[in-house]
This record gives structure tokens, C-alpha cells and sequence, in this order.
């Protein structure tokens, strides 16, 4: 059966990407979304995010008439859920946003109909979506009940790219295909192969949740050492950028740069869906996500020392005189995405905290966050250099690695990406 109609629930740094691929395929889309603006701003070819070849391939899909936006479900072949998945107070899944998204599908769905949860979510969670779906429409079946035989076919497959790097990684990489039942594997292989051009690798729904927490718990237990390094280093005056390097030199190690901690809506979030789920099993994972989410406030206390340093040098200077640069507040580099960015966290204790001037340079953005950081103000890089007494480097935009030169020249320096000078 081919999709001659799909829709997207969700249009965000995900969500909309793949929208605009099977549109480019000339499939009818139709993007759902909460957000006016953004609906807006999509139905005039526009895009509301930062994402390289996005903005060319979402113009001709809406100009061609293959993508829509609206907050009216639909009629549709396949349903793509692609919301957010946060969690809640200690940690635990928030399912709330899956929750509505599946009970919004229930009404329009149709024998032949497949549904597909691409948020990451903890284990389990396609269950869920497909007992939803079941108590909302009793007079279909669904593939918990009856299996191969269901009319509808749901099933789990993750997201796996790299902002920046979107859309040609939709197209590149492998896709993990975890189908409630071999039919519903099977359409959904059949689903993505419209623009995937790399192998659709077939698994349970279970599996391929936990596979898509498993790739970013791994990558956070590596930058946990990193980062953990970074902090044992500055203890025992030892440059840790050199000690990376030299330590790299061996032909079986590689160990990550340290940064300010770890952000986005994966790496951050991801590993805590599996302690939440083992807690007494997942200690490595737990503890990585406790050294990370520390480092934030490590990088608060070498600004405070600096600050200190500071002033003991210049004693007819207040603190209140002192303005501080902050450089970076996107969670990585050259993207506009700030979300659970630790440097934007960083930023927000300095702008609550220090009574003198805050320069914030994020070259990806037009305006600060409202309402986050009302002491602080959007600048240039130049201006930054020329007014800052004290410079915080948080991320490494490739536009801060072309002022290396001007960057090394700043004196009272905290560089969390190695990418001026010391981390001291």
C-alpha cells in the first residue's frame, strides 16, 4: 500500500525536517502543530528554525503545494509523531505531549492506517501510544490484541541525526525500524524508504527505544570523563586541552573535548529515561549524568575566582563595575537550538547573580530568550572584545574560531572549549 498522505504531528527541529523530505518526494504533508507562528511561517515557505538546506527544500514543497501546516488533524495514510518528550520533577518521563498526539490521531484513523512514534521515549512508550489509540477507537484493532492481523500497524523509529547536519543524515544514515508486529515493521520500512537511502534495520518496538537511549547514554558517560578530566586537571594545574592531545596519541584512545556540560534534547535527556526505568542497575549511566549536569555550576565557580582575581588587581573597581562576556548559548556549535543548553544555564546564574554589565554574543540568534536573562545584552563579538573585563568562551561557533587570535589577547579568560586558551 503506498502513503499518498502523510502527517507529522510535531514541527519542530525533527519534526519538520522530515515533513519537508517526503514532501520533497512529492507526498502530500500535512504538518501538525500547536504553534500558530509557526504554522505561519511555514505556510509562506518560511522556516522558524536554524538548519542548513531546510529553508530551500520547505520553500518548494509549500510553493509546489506538497506541504501544509495546521492545527486540525487530518485524514492521512501515516501518522508521524515527532513531539517533545522532556521529563517531569526527579527525572521521570514526561509522556504527556505523545499522550495528546496519539489521543489527536484517534479520531481521523482508518483500517490501513500506521502509526509511528519517532519522539524518543523511554521503553515502553509505543506500547502506550498503541493502548491510546486502542481505548479511543474501540471499533478498530490494534496489533497488542490480534497482531499481523491489526488494522492498524504502529510502530517505534528514533531520530538519529546530528543538528547542522539534518538533512543530509534523514537521507544517509541507518534507520532503526521497531515494528509492534512484522506487518507493522514492514510498512513502516516501506514508509521511510520514500527518502531513506540507507539500510532500514528491522527490530521490536522495545529494542529500538532502548537502542536510541543507548547511543546518547554512551556518548554522555564520554563526555562525563571528559569533563570530569577537565575539572581534575584544573585541581592539579595541567593544561587539559595538551593532556587530551597527547593521551589521544595512543592508537585505541579517544577521548572527547570537555565543554561547559551537556545540552539538547537528546544527550541531556535520553540517559534519564533508562535510570528512571533501572535505577538500581543504570549506576555508570547515573553518574555520568550527575558529573555533566555538575559542570555548569563548576564553570559558575571558576567566573566567581575569576571575578575575584579580578578585582584584587584592579581594588578601586566594584563588582558592579565589571562587565562579563559571555560568549555561546546554544547547547552546541553553530545551531540556534537552546534547548537544556548549559551555557544558556550558565548565563542565567551570571545574569541573576552579577550586579555589573553582561554581554551575551550567540551569533545564531536575533534576540535573547524572553524572560530568561533580563540583565543581559545581545552583542557583537566586537563589541564583547572591546568592552569585557572578564570573557566566559561557553561554545565554539565556528565565527569565535575565526577571532582565535583576538580571543588568545583577552586576559581574564574562562575558555570551557580549549578553543582560546586555558581553561584557568
Amino acid at each position: 500500500m503506498s502513503f499518498e498522505k502523510i502527517s507529522v504531528i510535531g514541527l519542530g527541529y525533527i519534526g519538520l525536517p522530515t515533513a519537508a523530505m517526503f514532501a520533497s518526494r512529492k507526498k502530500k504533508v500535512i504538518g501538525i502543530d500547536v504553534n500558530q507562528n509557526t504554522i505561519d511561517t511555514i505556510n509562506k515557505g518560511e522556516i522558524h528554525i536554524v538548519e542548513p538546506e531546510l529553508d530551500m527544500i520547505v520553500h518548494a514543497a509549500v510553493t509546489e503545494g506538497y506541504l501544509k501546516a495546521t492545527a486540525t488533524m487530518e485524514p492521512a495514510d501515516a501518522f508521524i509523531i515527532a513531539v517533545p518528550t522532556p521529563f517531569k520533577d526527579e527525572y521521570q518521563p514526561d509522556l504527556s505531549y505523545i499522550e495528546a498526539a496519539s489521543k489527536t490521531i484517534a479520531p481521523v484513523l482508518k483500517k490501513g492506517d500506521l502509526v509511528i512514534l519517532e519522539s524518543t521515549s523511554p521503553v515502553g512508550a509505543t506500547e502506550s501510544v498503541a493502548q491510546w489509540l486502542a481505548e479511543a477507537r474501540s471499533d478498530l484493532t490494534f496489533p497488542q490484541n490480534v497482531g499481523e492481523l491489526a488494522d492498524i500497524n504502529i510502530a517505534h523509529c528514533p531520530e538519529r541525526v546530528l543538528p547542522g547536519h539534518v538533512i543530509r543524515e534523514l537521507v544517509e544514515n541507518d534507520r532503526v525500524i521497531g515494528g509492534m508486529s512484522a506487518k507493522c515493521s514492514e510498512r513502516a520500512v516501506e514508509l521511510y524508504k520514500i527518502f531513506v537511502q540507507a539500510e532500514c534495520v528491522i527490530t521490536n518496538a522495545r529494542t529500538a527505544e532502548m537502542a536510541k537511549l543507548t547511543e546518547n547514554s554512551c556518548r554522555d558517560v564520554q563526555i562525563a570523563f571528559a569533563n570530569e578530566l577537565s575539572i581534575i586537571c584544573e585541581k592539579l594545574d595541567i593544561n587539559v586541552w595538551e593532556l587530551i592531545e597527547l593521551a589521544n596519541r595512543h592508537p585505541r584512545i579517544n577521548i572527547l573535548q570537555p565543554g561547559c556540560g551537556v545540552g539538547g534534547h537528546c544527550i541531556a535527556v535520553d540517559p534519564w529515561f533508562i535510570v528512571a526505568k533501572t535505577p538500581d542497575q543504570a549506576q555508570l549511566i547515573h553518574t555520568a549524568r550527575k558529573v555533566n549536569d555538575h559542570k555548569p555550576y563548576w564553570v559558575i565557580e571558576q567566573i566567581q575566582l575569576k571575578l575575584a582575581a579580578f578585582l584584587t588587581a584592579n581594588p578601586t573597581k566594584t563588582a558592579k563595575e565589571v562587565t562579563i562576556a559571555c560568549y555561546g548559548l546554544a547547547f552546541k556549535p553553530d545551531i540556534d537550538d537552546l534547548r537544556e543548553s548549559p551555557a544558556l544555564q550558565i548565563v542565567k546564574i551570571i545574569d541573576q547573580t552579577h550586579p555589573g554589565t553582561i554581554l551575551v554574543v550567540e551569533p545564531n540568534i536575533t534576540k535573547l530568550p524572553e524572560g530568561a536573562l533580563t540583565s543581559s545584552l545581545l552583542v557583537n563579538i566586537d563589541v564583547a572584545f572591546d568592552k569585557a573585563d572578564i570573557s566566559v568562551l561557553l561554545v565554539d561557533h565556528s565565527s569565535f574560531k575565526n577571532a582565535k587570535d583576538q580571543g588568545k589577547e583577552l586576559e581574564y579568560l574562562i575558555d570551557t572549549r580549549g578553543l582560546w586558551g586555558k581553561i584557568k
